[in-house]
């Protein structure tokens, strides 16, 4: 055995060690093995550092600074309403519909590029439902890397295995050829998640949640998000009144949080807005005024309004506490001197000064430093008013400002990318392009962009990469092919078929994908030929099984959703061990019954 092969098994070891043991941080290990094989000698100071060229690790920056310009419009946010609307809030039938969905997208774009745009609906609808994200990240992620086994674009590794094909004067596979399989896979792996996901992925439940800072300011005030929907009909005498002559505080101790004007929303509207008819009234009540001012006023009651989801998403508006601080200029005036609902969009629900609360109509209190209100309005609208001087907000408000208007630019951006990558262009360069576009398009700014990248999964996929260039560059990749096909020669059909999907999915682990096919494809045609064999359909199980790619963090979807789900690497040692053996499993006996 050549020294350099017996360096690279032993750094190899080294770093499975490292990664599964966690006693440094995996993107620690990661340089350490990069840094290792150029110390060693058996990569040069270029291929050493190649990693930070790499496409895989352009494409990873790129689809970070994407999915985050997706959350900031709000896009997958109503795709998470929607899926709660429509399928419920079972957390089964919300883990198997989404799974569906990722893993389909992942049948036409890059596995990561589908994670990516799936995460942040992922992290909302986690939130909605109160269940840690942890236990719908990873499944989603494994199903992301599923997907691309749906057809023979679906990944990288797949595209490159006709290529091989035709290289060694094979006939290459259709498009849909290696579909039944992925829907094998999929839904075996769908029926896995199922049955065995309370046993392997991380686990958590909504007891054993912190408490928002939402939950936390109303259980301390003893407030509640009961907002009920009133329509003002033509022959109420509320028509052509103002808001505060109407008598809604100082008669019947009410808050209006909003108004509807046709397709437009009026949050917590000025004390001179005059009401009209037809317009609806969202009003929030302590005690019973709302049925004395309805019935006094001739309203109707609106079971729901869609036009105030705002109001109604715990994730876009909410109650928080705001502080008068020393020299304020609020010292000394009163609110109606100060205008708040007409200058910030919030409505006052409560006030406390010295400790004590002030009932009833607080419009002609006058405020001194140390005062305390309890607003309530849209976040965005609550931001603005965090950043200036009046106010010192002081229940933190870790909502982003969303940008609707944004939509179609984001969509776009990553439509762009996504034909790009089908036309022919790289990956990288594909979302990169798109990357951009969000910017230019001003969906979200540099500064943001540079935020988004998680640079400790960037620094894993930068140290690991070198590894695969050093077991192709060494000879290693081929010595180990070699000799495990050496050991299964003239063995029985299954024996060949686990052998060469067990090595696929080993070889995955520690170097990319395509590498893997590349190294295994030639032995994988001549062992299929010496055993009497269609060397095909072995050459496209290999190519299946470097996808199998489950049990460590090296793919680059699990490297993006470890720290998102703050997962360690045993718990993919754990989760993916399972998901690791059903693959094997059921592609092996889908070629063995069907494909053979």
């Amino acid at each position: 055995m050549e020294t350099q092969i017996i360096i690279v098994l032993a750094i190899m070891a080294f770093t499975i060690y490292m990664l599964v043991s966690e006693k440094l941080r995996i993107d620690v290990t990661a340089i350490v093995t990069m840094l290792l094989l150029a110390w060693s000698g058996v990569l040069t100071s270029a291929e050493a550092l190649s990693g930070f060229s790499s496409n895989a690790v352009i494409a990873m920056i790129a689809v970070m600074i994407m999915g985050q310009g997706i959350a900031k419009t709000g896009m997958m946010a109503r795709f998470s309403k929607w899926l709660l609307a429509n399928v419920g809030r079972d957390k089964n039938k919300v883990l198997g519909t989404m799974s569906l969905s990722v893993g389909s997208m992942s049948a036409v774009m890059s596995n990561i590029g589908a994670a990516a745009m799936f995460l942040p609906s992922v992290l909302d609808v986690s939130r909605r439902l109160r269940i840690s994200a942890s236990e719908f990240i990873m499944p989603i992620g494994f199903m992301a890397i599923i997907g691309g086994a749906l057809t023979m674009v679906g990944s990288g590794h797949l595209i490159l295995t006709n290529d091989l094909l035709e290289a060694a004067d094979l006939e290459p596979y259709g498009l849909f050829a290696v579909t039944p399989v992925g829907l094998a896979l999929m839904f075996s792996a769908i029926l896995f998640f199922l049955l065995a996901g309370k046993y392997i992925f991380p686990k958590s439940n909504g007891e054993g949640l912190a408490k928002t800072e939402q939950e936390k300011v109303m259980e301390a005030f003893n407030l509640h998000r009961d907002i009920v929907f009133y329509r003002i009909p033509a022959s109420s005498s509320l028509v052509s009144k103002t808001v505060e002559s109407s008598g809604l505080w100082s008669d019947y101790d009410l808050n209006l949080l909003a108004v509807s004007h046709e397709n437009h929303i009026d949050y917590a509207p000025w004390r001179e807005t005059v009401l009209d008819a037809g317009q609806i009234l969202a009003l929030y009540e302590e005690g019973k005024g709302v049925e004395r001012f309805a019935e006094d006023y001739g309203l109707e009651v609106v079971s729901d309004s869609p036009m105030f989801d705002v109001l109604k998403d715990t994730h876009e508006s909410g109650f928080v506490e705001i502080i008068v601080p020393p020299r304020s200029e609020m010292a000394g005036k009163t609110l109606r001197q100060f205008a708040m609902r007409k200058r910030y969009g919030v409505e006052p629900i409560m006030l406390f000064s010295r400790g004590e609360r002030v009932r009833g109509d607080f419009s002609d209190y006058e405020l001194k430093p140390g005062d305390t209100f309890i607003i309530y309005g849209p976040y965005d609208h609550i931001k603005a008013l965090d950043s200036t001087d009046p106010f010192v907000v002081a229940t933190p408000v870790t909502a982003e400002s969303k940008k609707p208007s944004k939509m179609l630019h984001a969509a776009g951006s990553f439509a762009l990318a996504i034909g790009l990558a089908l036309s022919g262009f790289s990956i990288s360069i594909s979302f990169l392009t798109g990357a951009m576009v969000m910017v230019l398009t001003r969906v979200l700014s540099i500064e943001e962009a540079y935020k988004s990248i998680e640079w400790k999964v960037v620094f894993l996929l930068v140290g690991l990469i070198p590894l695969g260039i050093a077991m192709q560059n060494s000879g290693t990749a081929e010595f180990l092919a070699s000799g495990v096909m050496n050991l299964i020669e003239g063995s029985h059909l299954i024996v060949l078929l686990f052998a060469v999907a067990v090595l696929a999915t080993g070889f995955s682990l520690v170097m990319s994908n395509v590498g893997a096919v590349v190294v295994l494809a030639p032995l994988i045609v001549s062992i299929g030929t010496m055993a009497g064999v269609d060397p095909r359909p072995l050459v496209l199980l290999a190519a299946v099984n470097a996808g199998n790619s489950f049990i460590l963090p090296t793919h680059q979807v699990n490297a993006l959703m470890m720290t998102a789900g703050g997962y360690k690497t045993s718990d993919y040692f754990k989760a993916g061990g399972g998901m690791t053996l059903v693959f094997l499993l059921v592609s092996v006996a889908f070629f063995y019954l069907i494909m053979m």
